[in-house]
């Protein structure tokens, strides 16, 4: 982990094609991060953020999206297939990455991070699935985080608040 991290504008993270972007790209934008998969009871989820990122990108919002198979195995493609079943079932236009593990000894880096910052429920650092949400301020501060069962349509107004 970098424990020098004070933002999360210190971490780059590969692109699904393979390209590596540095978080620092998004400094001055409020950040909604979520851990993805194209198989799970939460994936109708993408339609709703994505309605999110086309109403809420021009005032300043930023999704990025980490696919995850770590629960359920419910992401197993290759990123090339996640990114094309993302664009295909749900027209998904903000940014996707690389799949990444969230949990263990395998976690990126930029999620220790995140989950150091906020923790769940009753104190909990660990993610405990699909679509958990981290709501990153214009200074890169993670302000919020959120589960699954928070839709993208619960969690607007907070995003909203940020813009």
């Amino acid at each position: 982990m970098n424990d020098t991290a004070g933002s999360v504008y210190d971490f780059t993270m590969p692109r699904l094609n393979g390209a590596e972007q540095p978080l620092a790209d998004y400094r001055g934008k409020v950040l909604l991060i979520v851990n993805t998969a194209s198989f799970c009871g939460f994936t109708p989820q993408f339609e709703g953020l994505e309605a999110l990122y086309r109403d809420l990108h021009d005032k300043g919002l930023e999704i990025l999206g980490f696919p995850c198979n770590q629960f359920g195995k419910q992401d197993p493609k290759s990123d090339e297939e996640i990114g094309e079943f993302c664009q295909l079932n749900y027209g998904v236009s903000f940014p996707m990455f690389s799949k990444i593990e969230v949990n263990g000894d395998g976690a990126a880096p930029l999620y220790r991070f995140l989950k150091s910052e906020k923790s769940g429920v009753l104190g909990t650092k660990a993610i405990k699935w699909n679509f958990t949400k981290f709501l990153v301020d214009r200074e890169g501060s993670v302000v919020d985080r959120f589960g699954p069962n928070d839709t993208p349509e619960k969690i607007r107004s907070h995003i909203e608040a940020l813009l």
